[in-house]
């Protein structure tokens, strides 16, 4: 059985591990020059005007959206943590109390709030490592109405992209027998469908390693449907182990995952992840090896119903083969998020190989 039967892959925090993290931050985006043409994360992408900070309490500030604006849910919510000394992690409160999205001290850009209707106050709280609330600005919002489904697109593009490999602090991540080399480069024009896919390499000294890359999107009040849709290139299809994609949603307590993996060479399946478990269970799904250098179309459909994680479809290429599988959401989780992944599982002679992807969405609706 080849060693890709791991862990729990669907990645941690609003941007940790996948383990018992409470107290990781996020992880530094790896600073290197991938293969081919584009911009290697976390190099220079091409940045998005910052509006002038609405409020700014201590060292915590928000620059987006304006205090006392008429909105519509979701919104895109953009600050930043200055002086961060005693700061060990940041929260967004709604109306003071409800917890919708937990943070490091890194800024917080590109992330998306789903609110309801009405007015709110939006809290960015910073804490220290006893979680004691230490500093804090507030804006209000006039929440004009809810777009849904509301659809996040070209997600690819987004610089907060972060990695790990088989652990991250001490705790399990990408899992595997050893460390992977990975880098992600941002906006390659060829081979792309957009003209500006993502690309993200595999390499290492260590057979079974893997290389884990997530994006946290945002938080807010909780979603029910799911559709994570994407274009994906392989150029040495052959090599690959296992590719992963997967979607997670934590508020409450608890942490609903859907993560999904082609199990080329172990069960030639679609496995998926049993969150209560913390396990891999194959599918009934074929997932047969797919072309090299060509595109490739992958879309899933998940929801969430009567407290647990429904894996309704899977759409390769055109053909969609139905799931139906559920599984209990993994309890006793500290944090708020909405993110996705995807995960590059390397063989056992650790075969270099590299994937890009394009035309990444993620459609949520209540």
């Amino acid at each position: 059985m080849s060693a890709h039967t791991h862990r729990h892959a669907p990645r941690a925090h609003s941007c940790l591990l996948r383990g018992c993290f409470f107290l990781v931050l996020c992880c530094l985006l790896l600073i290197a020059a991938g293969c081919g043409s584009g911009t290697a994360n976390s190099a220079t992408s091409t940045p998005t005007p910052t509006p002038t900070p609405a409020v700014t309490a201590g060292p915590l500030s928000i620059s987006a959206p304006s205090n006392n604006a008429t909105v519509t849910s979701p919104i895109q919510f953009s600050g930043s943590v200055g002086d961060t000394t005693g700061v060990d992690h940041t929260r967004l409160l709604l109306d003071g109390a409800d917890s919708i999205f937990y943070g490091g001290i890194l800024p917080l850009k590109n992330k998306w709030m789903f609110l309801p209707t009405g007015q709110h106050n939006l809290t960015f709280a910073g804490y220290d490592k006893s979680d004691k609330q230490i500093a804090s600005s507030t804006i209000t919002l006039n929440v004009s109405g809810q777009t849904s489904p509301a659809v996040l697109s070209q997600l690819q593009n987004i610089p907060e992209w972060q990695w790990c490999t088989a652990q991250l602090n001490g705790s399990v991540c990408a899992a595997g027998l050893g460390n992977a080399t990975s880098v992600q480069t941002l906006h390659v024009p060829s081979p792309s469908l957009s003209g500006s896919s993502a690309q993200f390499s595999i390499g290492g000294t260590t057979g079974y390693s893997n290389s884990l890359w997530w994006l946290s999107l945002g938080g807010g009040t909780p979603l029910s449907k799911f559709t994570y849709a994407l274009d994906f290139y392989v150029d040495n299809a052959d090599v690959a182990e296992a590719l992963e994609f997967d979607v997670n949603q934590s508020f409450g307590g608890v942490r609903y995952t859907w993560g999904t993996e082609c199990s080329y060479k172990n069960t030639k399946m679609w496995d998926v992840w049993d969150p209560k478990g913390e396990k891999w269970i194959p599918s009934k799904v074929p997932c047969p090896p797919v072309t090299s250098k060509q595109w490739h179309h992958l879309s899933w459909q998940f929801e969430k119903v009567n407290n647990q994680v429904h894996y309704i479809s899977v759409t390769l290429d055109g053909q969609t083969t139905p799931v139906d599988m559920f599984l209990d959401p993994q309890p006793n989780w500290l944090q708020e998020d909405i993110d996705i992944a995807f995960q590059m599982d390397g063989d056992g002679a650790q075969t270099p190989y590299n994937v890009w992807l394009d035309n990444v969405s993620l459609t949520a609706s209540y």
